[in-house]
């Protein structure tokens, strides 16, 4: 509002310093504050602060405020009056607070011979969240001097570096070269200045050279181990007196090999100590030879890689065997394993390895059993040898033999041998030292698969007879079982293996194994599965875990001892449906299994048998009584009678051929329908006789014929009954009533064979038209 003015004791302090600011008021510069009372107020930014008010000269008002503590790294201050119940901003002042200038370190210089330009580079220090400028500064110094100083009136130069870098470049023209300058790093803000270390260099010592040339390397002649290398120096550097390092190293060298104190600007540099037939990879450094410690050395020249000469191996082989009977016994089958030889003792490539029955003496050769590339050989040999010589050749000549001792494995055995993890790929093996003295001692181990399997190279002698532990490196996998045997070398014997299992590393494993139901019952399930393959173990088994559950109840579990594989589950409900998994667990974890899906049944076992068995009775019992039925004639004929078929009757043939006009007449004024037939008689015929095969006879009696009835059944409804003769009737003939006729009987049942007349045959009292069969037909 142009009516109030604010000051404040410095815009810039120390960060966490105190703060004063005053604010002036004049009322009649501010217009509609003329009359009334006038507010002062402060604020922070945006937060409000208390200040304190009083009547100033003039008629002004004046508020003082006192910050004790600025904590903050840029902030504004407003002076505010209230005016229709509000907050006016009046005025302001912006207050900074940071640190002075950190100081800048490890300053360092680089000439480049291309341009001669002077390159310097430094570490800026912390921030001081305060505007802050830095230059590199450089004077001259006086000459001669052991604690150099700029002049009062030495002119100082330099660089400033661009966009907030670390550096900067001094031109040519602003050097003295081959003179003593003093350079250093100047930073200054509003609360101060520092300056970092002060050099006091030539330039020309801190020059970066090109890296020099290595022009051959070779052996000398008589000192095999010994190389001479011919080295140049770069372009542009031959006038100067060079400080030279030369490195090396071979390709299984863990480091380099450093060569100093190559002193010149041209030459041959000199070294001893290669190892034979061992290829190596060189390469060569400068500097100014009278630079200064902080003088830059070049770039390492491009590497150049040399082969040094070959001699025979020397020293003596590691070997193990093992040896057994072979055939009838007259020959000795030997497996012999060694290791190879180190770069030191190989001397070079070695090309092969020879085994003999002796040793090799001047002027003759032994026979060579075996000879071979490898570090192993099965041979035969005679029964009884009991030293076999080893020995290994490169290109320059074979080296002395290793005797071979094939001893007796019957020695006393080591005892407390156990193995516990050293890393991820090795293990470390503890035995307890026997009582008696040891030469050496043998370790073995196998990697443990489905798959039988043997490895030539895992093995190992402990040449330290006092030793109780001992490091496996070579071959170990994490997650693998290994099998580790121990052999003690005594004088003259080997004692018998004592073994243990190992895991570098364990994890859970890699699946679970699947479950099958062997047996179920209504409250059992009998479970049983295949135990893990060890390459799918990952650790030891240390117990498996089965869990079912059903869907109405908790899951239920138990542990079971990994040394068996099968488990009963009990107390189950009948007819009920369960799932069942298992856990296989190591001490690194577990892995769950496939669920399995099972139903209880209803009844056991021995319930089930019985009910088979009660069913299997009942049927035989009913077999049985079926039996005695159809064999059984009076059983069979009191529950089923043999009715005879009317339809199959022979009284069909009793009509003669000479009446077949004859009506029948019937006594009842009823028109002839059919007649229930309610029992028909058989009579037996006659012992002896057939029918249809006696001789005729003359006509005699017939025989008093059974008599018709009637039996009432109903109102009005007779039921007609009669007697048919077992053999039935032939040549009867029907008779018209009222007057009956006769008919002959051709069976001849008659008394003494005789004919009769008309009252001989005694007729029956009702005309045969009234009885039924005939009726029918």
């Amino acid at each position: 509002l142009g009516c109030a003015s604010v000051t404040v004791g410095s815009p810039i302090v120390p960060l966490g310093s105190a703060v004063t600011a005053s604010c002036t008021i004049q009322r009649e510069l501010c217009h509609g504050l003329e009359q009334g009372k006038v507010r002062i107020s402060w604020m922070l930014d945006n937060k409000l602060v208390a200040g304190s008010q009083r009547q100033g000269p003039g008629g002004t008002e004046v508020s003082n405020l006192t910050l004790p503590r600025f904590n903050h790294t840029q902030a504004r201050l407003w002076c505010c009056v209230e005016w229709n119940g509000t907050k006016q901003r009046v005025g302001m002042a912006e207050i900074r607070a940071g640190y002075p200038p950190a100081k800048p370190l490890n300053l360092s210089c680089v000439l480049n011979l291309s341009d001669y330009g002077l390159t310097c580079h430094w570490e800026q220090g912390s921030d001081s969240h305060l505007p802050t400028s830095v230059v590199l500064k450089c004077a001259g110094s006086r000459a001669h001097c052991s604690v150099c100083h700029r002049s009062r009136g030495q002119a100082v130069t330099g660089c400033t570096p661009r966009g907030g870098h670390s550096h900067c470049m001094v031109p040519r023209r602003l050097l003295q070269l081959y003179r003593q300058m003093e350079i250093w790093v100047s930073a200054t803000n509003a609360l101060g200045t520092a300056e970092s270390e002060h050099l006091h260099i030539d330039p020309m010592d801190v020059a970066k050279l090109d890296p020099p040339v290595l022009q051959s390397i070779q052996s000398i002649p008589f000192q095999t181990d010994c190389i001479a290398l011919a080295w140049d120096a770069a372009w542009g550097t031959e006038h100067m007196e060079l400080q030279c390092e030369l490195r090396y190293r071979a390709p299984e060298d863990p480091a380099w090999a450093l060569v100093t104190g190559i002193i010149g600007q041209a030459g041959i540099a000199q070294r001893c100590g290669f190892l034979f037939g061992t290829q190596y990879h060189f390469q060569m450094r400068c500097r100014r030879s009278s630079a200064s410690a902080l003088a830059s050395w070049s770039e390492w020249s491009p590497g150049r890689n040399y082969t040094t000469h070959e001699k025979a191996p020397t020293g003596k082989l590691d070997a193990w065997w093992g040896a057994q009977p072979a055939g009838t016994g007259a020959r000795l089958e030997v497996q012999l394993r060694w290791k190879a030889p180190g770069q030191r003792e190989a001397n070079g490539q070695v090309l092969g390895y020879r085994v003999t029955l002796s040793p090799r003496r001047r002027g003759r050769d032994p026979p060579t059993i075996c000879n071979t590339t490898h570090t192993q050989c099965s041979f035969s040999v005679p029964a009884g040898t009991r030293r076999v010589y080893l020995s290994a050749y490169n290109a320059a000549g074979e080296s002395a033999p290793t005797e071979v001792v094939l001893l007796e494995r019957k020695g006393q055995p080591l005892a407390g041998l156990r193995a516990v993890p050293g890393g991820e790929r090795s293990l470390w093996v503890h035995w307890e030292a026997p009582l008696a003295p040891v030469i050496a001692y043998v370790l073995e181990w196998q990697w443990v698969t489905t798959e039988p399997g043997h490895c030539s190279t895992c093995w190992q002698i402990e040449h330290d007879g006092a030793a109780t532990t001992a490091l496996i490196q070579d071959g170990i996998e994490p997650f693998q079982r290994y099998n580790i045997s121990l052999y003690p070398l005594y004088e003259g014997i080997v004692g018998v293996p004592v073994h243990t299992t190992a895991y570098s590393q364990q994890k859970a494993p890699s699946h679970a194994p699947k479950l099958h139901l062997k047996r179920i019952s209504r409250s059992e399930a009998e479970l049983c599965w295949e135990p893990l393959p060890v390459e799918m173990q990952n650790g030891f088994i240390t117990s498996y875990t089965i869990f079912w559950a059903n869907s109405i109840t908790d899951m239920a579990s138990a542990t079971v001892n990994p040394s068996l594989s099968s488990f009963v589950i009990q107390g189950l409900k009948p007819s009920t449906l369960y799932k069942v998994h298992i856990m296989a667990s190591t001490a690194a974890g577990g892995t769950n299994g496939t669920s399995l899906t099972l139903v209880t049944t209803v009844l056991d076992d021995t319930e089930i048998q019985f009910l088979f068995l009660t069913l299997g009775l009942v049927f035989v019992g009913l077999m049985v009584l079926l039996v005695c039925f159809q064999k059984n004639e009076r059983m069979k004929e009191q529950l089923w009678p043999s009715v005879p078929d009317p339809a199959n009757s022979s009284l069909g043939k009793w009509v003669p051929a000479a009446v077949p006009q004859e009506p029948l007449h019937v006594l009842t004024a009823r028109e002839p329908g059919p007649t229930a037939i309610s029992t028909v008689t058989v009579l037996e015929r006659e012992a002896g006789k057939q029918p249809g095969k006696e001789h005729p006879t003359p006509a005699a009696a017939p025989p008093a014929l059974p008599r018709p009835y009637v039996r009432q059944e109903g109102p009005g409804e007779p039921v007609q009954y009669a007697r048919v003769g077992g053999a039935g009737y032939r040549g009867q003939r029907l008779l018209p009533e009222p007057a009956p006729r006769f008919y002959e009987n051709l069976r001849g049942r008659g008394n003494g064979g005789g004919g009769g007349g008309a009252g001989d045959w005694g007729f029956l009292e009702e005309p045969p038209a009234t009885f039924p069969l005939l009726q029918g037909l």
